[in-house]
């Protein structure tokens, strides 16, 4: 409900020199706080409601919280206990004197922390029991502050402890310019009452709120597991290559050790870590992957450990970082070689310690994470350039795994072509087409270098346009031979071939080119890979191969 559209059904104040303290006014604060859903919510409509409906100088909550500034918190010398405080966590005020530049009320000033059983109201927090000043004029030693007392008018102090269950959760405190009457006192006891199991549903529905945003983004994960599975359902294949990455599964899935798989892009490097989960002792959890590739730089931190709401621009609500949501489990960072250098600290942190911090927040977090990493760049070549750390290479490389290019598994395609064909006719909803001899040994002659990820939708893309019950190959040409053969259509056959250097100026003018009319966006509908007929991640390795990298964009 919008703030003003609340407050309108509160009671209006009597006048500005007395309090409107009375049942009904503070039943219908206590009604307009436990609407709200979340804890600043919550917080904010009590102090603020209380300030505004009672012409109160100043209310205040302070919560337990875990001690965080002790170093820097002026009360050190005091604290008892540094292990938990009262934190100041709301607070709302009406001035007497608004041009009197003074700032007593900042959230940020002397007593943003109060040490448990220190002054009033730690002894609150500490004993759950209420406290009343009725005149402070006449007592003002209680208060350090006495300067304040005077400027402001303040008569009487009131302070309640917030409990539930039996729990101390803090302390509501409120300062009045008219002293409070032992009713008024009562009355506020009944309504701090209120605010804690208010704050106390906040914090569950939060906590629901947070479950369920992990359960939503744990079956996206599966959602995407379960699509990424389509043509690639097991992996395929009797081959010696195959043979050999296999045996290697079977010896490292059991065990905990990190695992870096090796391989050109569309190998199956992604079903290699899958299968290595499904084998693992933590098969029985989610495996989450992380494309690093696919991850914006400034995101990187976030994505990875995740962030406290507020703490940058758009951060709106808390997020589960990857690390986190894969504790317990495995974690598979794809195209890692891709991870900002200044990040890459932190990742190794995380392996060596198991612990991580949320960007924002300054506790720190234990995580349980098996990872498999897995890259198609040569990552010894790109530690010596500088652009990725010795140390998480070797901390990364405890396990490695090379999965072949599909141009040395050439015994597998057949069982690889009948595999997609079944899979892809199936989901099409056509007839399956047998492969003949002819089909076998045209695809059987191709060097493939997008790999299986090009034999799967070069197959598609047959079904698709050939009649049922019949397979028809399109022509398998490599994208530099397609250009070639553009940039030459007209020329008499017998003028000289375009040389390796002039394939290669060919083929970075048309990519040039797609990305210009692609507004440089690769991904998606509209984007350069599409345009070439290309996979992103395939034109994103030629654009990487010809010194283009900096003109990727997703």
């Amino acid at each position: 409900m919008p703030k003003e559209t609340a407050r309108s059904q509160l009671p209006a104040p009597a006048n500005s020199n007395a309090t409107s303290l009375n049942p009904e006014t503070l039943h219908a604060i206590a009604t307009m706080v436990a609407q709200k859903r979340s804890v600043s919510a919550v917080l904010a409509t009590i102090v603020e409601s209380l300030v505004e409906q009672l012409q109160l100088a100043l209310a205040r909550v302070w919560l337990v919280q875990p001690g965080d500034i002790c170093d820097a918190c002026p009360m050190r010398e005091e604290c008892p206990d540094r292990s938990r405080c009262l934190h100041l966590v709301s607070t709302a005020h009406t001035q007497s004197n608004p041009g009197s530049g003074h700032e007593w009320h900042r959230p940020d000033g002397f007593y943003r922390r109060f040490p448990l059983g220190i002054r009033r109201i730690g002894s609150i927090g500490a004993s759950g029991k209420s406290q009343r000043l009725s005149d402070a004029a006449d007592d003002r030693e209680w208060f350090a502050r006495d300067d304040w007392l005077r400027r402001e008018g303040v008569r009487s102090f009131v302070g309640h402890p917030l409990i539930f269950d039996n729990e101390i959760l803090g302390v509501l405190a409120v300062f009045s310019r008219t002293a409070l009457s032992d009713q008024e006192f009562t009355w506020l006891r009944a309504f701090a009452d209120s605010a804690a199991v208010a704050i106390a549903n906040a914090r569950a529905f939060e906590e629901i709120e947070e479950l369920k945003r992990r359960l939503e983004l744990e079956n996206a994960y599966l959602r995407d597991a379960v699509d990424g599975q389509g043509p690639f359902g097991d992996m395929v294949g009797k081959g010696a290559a195959l043979q050999s990455v296999a045996r290697q599964i079977e010896l490292v899935a059991a065990t905990d050790s990190t695992v870096m798989i090796l391989g050109e892009s569309g190998t199956g490097k992604e079903l290699v870590a899958r299968e290595i989960h499904r084998r693992s002792k933590r098969a029985h959890n989610l495996l989450v992957t992380v494309n690093c590739a696919a991850v914006p730089r400034e995101l990187f931190e976030s994505e990875f450990f995740g962030h406290a709401r507020g703490s940058f621009t758009g951060a709106y609500r808390e997020r589960v970082g990857r690390f986190e949501l894969a504790s317990g489990s495995t974690l598979f960072l794809d195209e890692v070689a891709e991870i900002p250098l200044d990040l890459q600290s932190k990742l190794l942190r995380v392996l060596q310690e198991g612990e991580l911090e949320r960007i924002g927040e300054e506790r720190t977090r234990k995580t349980d994470v098996r990872v498999i990493a897995a890259t198609n760049r040569n990552l010894k070549k790109e530690v010596e350039a500088g652009r990725f750390r010795n140390d998480l290479y070797y901390r990364l490389s405890v396990f490695p795994i090379e999965v072949a290019p599909l141009r040395r598994r050439k015994e597998d395609i057949y069982l690889l072509a009948a595999h997609f064909v079944e899979k892809i006719a199936r989901r099409l909803g056509r007839p399956v087409p047998q492969l003949t001899l002819a089909t076998m040994q045209k695809l059987q002659q191709h060097d493939w270098p997008g790999n299986i990820r090009e034999l799967q939708h070069v197959l598609e893309r047959a079904l698709i346009t050939s009649p049922p019950e019949r397979l028809r190959l399109p022509e398998l040409t490599s994208g530099s031979e397609e250009v070639a053969r553009g940039a030459t259509v007209g020329t008499s056959a017998d003028e000289a071939p375009l040389t390796a250097a002039e394939l290669r100026r060919l083929e970075i003018t048309n990519l040039r080119k797609a990305l210009r009319v692609a507004g440089g966006k690769i991904y998606g509908a509209g984007g350069a890979a599409a345009l070439l007929g290309m996979t992103p991640t395939t034109l994103s390795s030629r654009l990487k191969a010809l010194g283009l990298r900096h003109q990727r964009l997703s």
